[in-house]
């Protein structure tokens, strides 16, 4: 992390300063420094809990930003660190340019245009895709914006997934990418069947694009499609893959629903040329099985309190559910239901959530379960979570 003092003091002590035409008069240049420091106050109820340490107050991560223009360039940066996953990774980080009125270039690493933008959850948990790296997921290529009127295009491609971060623990292999913000496939092993094998695999090669268009001002329908392959490096061969999503948001007065459909396939072969029936995929340090083709739904309900005190600003409940369909005979569903509340205070916002899952990755005592075969008689679990952060 020392790497990045000297650049990050360098930006903001030369914030203030103005660039100079030949002319001598100044040209556009803005820069702004930000970031967050988020705490996690939990108390959870899986399978094994009955410890005084299944209640607990953590870091939840810190991270800084910086956002930069120049006449029609710009730059976005984010850099975050977790302390409970002793991992620390680029968020985003790409330089933008703005042709004319209707289209817009980047390049680096951003988020990919599919599905609900920017995005499906109104909790601080995500929805059910963000686990399956299908929600706010982020990669390295480049891409292009292009709006007219009530239509919206994005198109992107990207070569590879986002850069891996560090990862400062005995007990996970970093080499293959477990570290980052965004989940994504890695070269670990598979599953074909009941049988383990390794599988060095990855993704390779992507090709995304997003239709928006605004229907009514209150009522916004969307069409994503991703082309891609994930590439085995052992046999040099790669498969090619489509996953696609349909989504609904609709805008009334204080009420806001998102709705949405993914059909997605991680079509692979471990190293013995078989196809694999569940991936493996990462971020944050841990790996965990993910079943190769399936369906996701989705929705999620809001609604905004304007409360506009001193203290407290607004109020927004809300509940999002998703499941995950997997196409594989004996394969169970994994179920994500998220109802809390958001409170607004200033550069605080507080998030009050009732995470309940089964079949879960993240809410059990057995992590990195539940999203291949998991259990047909397994517990619905829960955890209630206080995240309060404040943004500067």
């Amino acid at each position: 992390m020392s790497r990045f003092v000297p650049v990050i003091i360098y930006i903001f002590f030369s914030s203030n300063l103005n660039i100079w035409a030949s002319d001598g008069e100044p040209q556009k240049k803005t820069i702004k420094i930000g970031g967050a420091v988020r705490f996690n106050i939990a108390s959870e109820n899986y399978e094994s809990a009955a410890r005084p340490l299944d209640s607990y107050i953590k870091l939840d991560t810190w991270f800084l930003s910086v956002d930069a223009g120049y006449e029609d360039f710009d730059l976005s940066f984010q850099y975050r660190l977790y302390p409970g996953s002793k991992a620390h990774f680029i968020h985003h980080a790409y330089v933008g340019y703005r042709l004319n009125d209707s289209w817009y270039a980047k390049l680096g690493v951003f988020q990919k245009p599919f599905g609900i933008a920017p995005s499906a959850s109104h909790s601080w948990w995500f929805q059910l895709p963000y686990y399956m790296g299908l929600e706010d997921t982020y990669a390295t290529g480049i891409g292009a914006e292009y709006k007219i009127e009530k239509l919206s295009v994005d198109m992107a491609y990207f070569r590879q997934a986002a850069p891996k971060g560090f990862l400062s623990s005995e007990y996970e292999d970093n080499t293959v990418g477990n570290s980052r913000f965004s989940y994504a496939v890695v070269p670990t092993t598979g599953l074909t069947g009941a049988n383990r094998s390794k599988a060095s695999i990855r993704e390779l090669d992507q090709f995304n694009m997003r239709i928006c268009y605004q229907l009514t001002e209150i009522a916004e329908v969307g069409l994503s499609g991703q082309l891609g392959s994930i590439y085995n490096e052992t046999l040099n061969k790669r498969k090619w893959n489509l996953s696609w999503a349909i989504h609904s948001v609709f805008n009334y007065r204080r009420w806001n629903l998102k709705a949405e459909i993914i059909g997605y396939n991680y079509k692979s072969q471990n190293d013995k040329g078989e196809l694999l029936d569940a991936v493996q995929m990462a971020a944050y340090g841990s790996p965990y099985d993910v079943a190769s083709k399936g369906f996701v739904y989705l929705a999620g309900i809001s609604y905004t309190i304007p409360i506009k005190r001193k203290f407290i600003k607004s109020i927004e409940a809300y509940v999002d559910y998703s499941i995950a369909d997997k196409s594989r005979a004996g394969y169970n569903n994994t179920h994500h239901l998220i109802p809390g509340v958001s409170i607004a205070s200033g550069p605080i916002y507080t998030y009050i959530d009732m995470a309940i899952g089964k079949n879960h990755p993240w809410l059990t005592s057995n992590f990195g379960e539940g999203l291949a075969q998991d259990s047909d008689n397994a517990r619905w679990n829960s955890r209630f979570n206080i995240n309060i952060g404040y943004y500067f």
